[in-house]
């Protein structure tokens, strides 16, 4: 009757007999009696395809889609609708870690081709095969920063940063013993004084900044990498990676580790994820990184032949000496962003991000124009802003949702709108027709 589950009775009542238990009741003994529950699942013991698919169907029609203006890290942007197709060949779509080069060619290749084209977009001389998502990223190169530093466990972290990476920062900085501070927010941004002086003091490994920071305000960060390296400290800079295609990156600012989320090159939103962290760093820290690289060569044929250069194998067989947790990536989404970036081409990332900093800025100087908006810090930003609104935010939002949009992201005492190049100018007029009244 249960043919796919794998153990039978005879397995059940060793692995019982191991613990020290005669039945599965025994196995529960310690949970009380008055929380377990006794009843009958309310769940079909049998349904056609036909009839699950028609089930979840009727499920996914509740949910109300609105139009997006909301991002602080995540972003409604545009998904060529060939990217799916091509995710699912079959040299690309595996499951299998890629130790064997001769038969993980394809990916391989597609991992190749992801690192060359993230190193070229932060400016970084290398990059790994990716990482979980933009906030455990930056939580590796803290961690980077410190195995670096040597007998020095501060990391100073900008008070500008996106406040979910901040929190995952923290778990993780809570079980590796590193010290974290914040650097105060001057006007929106970092200040360079407080780093310089911060740094002077002594102690610090690293300094974590963010471009654009969480009120999508563009930093300016000369000057910050020759700080941290007068002090022997390492520069991280967080990004969002489609902003690079127009802004500077952090290879241009000194930067020695740059880490960010790729969801924003072309990764739908689908309810929070799966995404994509990226990672990359100068050469003299390519030891130091976290996951995998893979190169190009030659076979005993001539022919071109991707495998795997550098790993840090105490992730595999030492792992109380590990630095850190990712080795075993499988990079589906790091294969949607390399399609993504292969089929857009160095123009069509540019013009996407072109076309957000233009919508974004029509919607910044038309919410002002009704008098009820107001930015908070006068500095450029891209293609997200925060603004201050004189009347009832709740009501505003009730608003927003009854005419179907996301209008933005409540933080602290305002309000962060974002555009993408997929918002038009009827649904940009429609909000502001919405936020007026």
């Amino acid at each position: 009757m249960y043919k796919y589950f794998p153990h039978t009775e005879a397995d059940l009542k060793a692995m019982l007999e191991k613990v020290g238990c005669k039945s599965l009741d025994d196995l529960y003994a310690q949970i009380p009696e008055d929380i377990r529950f006794r009843g009958d699942y309310d769940i079909p013991l049998s349904a056609s395809e036909q009839e699950v698919r028609q089930a979840f169907q009727l499920l996914g029609s509740k949910n109300h889609q609105l139009v997006c203006f909301a991002g602080m890290g995540a972003y409604d942007h545009y998904t060529p609708s060939v990217i799916p197709h091509l995710l699912s060949r079959s040299e690309f779509l595996t499951s299998y870690t890629p130790y064997q080069a001769e038969i993980s060619q394809g990916t391989l290749h597609y991992i190749f081709e992801y690192q060359s084209m993230m190193a070229e977009l932060t400016g970084m001389d290398v990059s790994n095969a990716s990482m979980y998502d933009g906030a455990t990223a930056t939580a590796e190169a803290m961690m980077m920063a410190v195995a670096a530093g040597k007998k020095v466990n501060k990391v100073l972290v900008s008070g500008c940063l996106n406040p979910n990476t901040f929190d995952v920062l923290k778990t993780y900085a809570l079980h590796q013993g590193i010290e974290l501070e914040v650097l105060p927010i001057r006007e929106g941004s970092t200040s360079l004084d407080d780093v310089k002086a911060r740094l002077a003091e002594g102690g610090v490994a690293g300094v974590i900044v963010q471009q654009p920071n969480v009120y999508g305000i563009v930093e300016d960060f000369t000057g910050f990498a020759d700080a941290c390296h007068e002090q022997k400290a390492l520069l991280v800079v967080d990004s969002v990676a489609a902003d690079l295609a127009v802004l500077k990156t952090p290879g241009e600012w000194g930067a020695d580790i740059a880490v960010g989320d790729g969801q924003s090159l072309g990764i739908p939103l689908s309810f929070g994820g799966p995404y994509v962290g990226y990672m990359c760093c100068t050469e003299k820290l390519i030891r130091k990184m976290p996951g995998r690289i893979v190169g190009k060569t030659v076979d005993n044929r001539g022919q071109r032949a991707f495998v795997l250069t550098l790993q840090a194998r105490e992730q595999h067989i030492r792992r109380q000496k590990a630095t850190s947790n990712i080795c075993s990536n499988q990079s589906l989404m790091a294969l949607f962003v390399t399609i993504y970036m292969a089929l857009m081409g160095r123009e069509g990332v540019k013009e996407a991000a072109e076309r957000s900093y233009a919508a974004a800025h029509y919607l910044c100087d038309e919410l002002q124009k009704t008098g009820r908006f107001q930015l908070v810090y006068q500095k450029p930003f891209f293609n997200e802003f925060y603004v201050k609104y004189d009347g009832d935010v709740d009501t505003l939002y009730q608003r927003f949702v009854q005419a179907g949009i996301l209008g933005g992201i409540r933080l602290d005492e305002g309000i962060l709108f974002a555009v993408t190049e997929k918002r038009t100018k009827e649904e940009i007029d429609n909000l502001i027709k919405v936020a007026a009244l």
